[in-house]
């Protein structure tokens, strides 16, 4: 299992596809990075990065979030997959210049 801190800007903020469907086209960004990323066919995504990528409407997504990728053992026991990736996003990022993706360690 593992955890990430990673930033997220060009993907989340599409140009195509229309105003009206930038940010359910931003929640898809974000599960599709997070699979590629982790390696998980099944991503769940935290409300409040929910929350976070709606908060100026369906119109104004934030241009950079920063997201956390847990990858953690499924409780379900007749899932098909054994891991899931959770997605919450990092709080109290002041500034984005210099920010890399970098390994982190929770303890839960």
């Amino acid at each position: 299992q593992g955890t990430l801190d990673s930033e997220l800007s060009s993907g989340i903020n599409a140009e195509y596809g229309g105003f009206k469907r930038r940010a359910p086209r931003a929640i898809k960004e974000i599960k599709k990075f997070a699979e590629k990323m982790m390696g998980t066919p099944d991503v769940r995504i935290d409300t409040h990065l929910n929350k976070h990528v709606w908060h100026k409407g369906v119109k104004n997504v934030p241009f950079r979030i920063r997201v956390r990728l847990a990858r953690k053992r499924n409780e379900d026991e007749d899932s098909v997959h054994k891991l899931y990736t959770l997605v919450t996003v990092v709080e109290g990022v002041e500034s984005f210049k210099g920010l890399l993706t970098q390994n982190v360690d929770v303890d839960e």
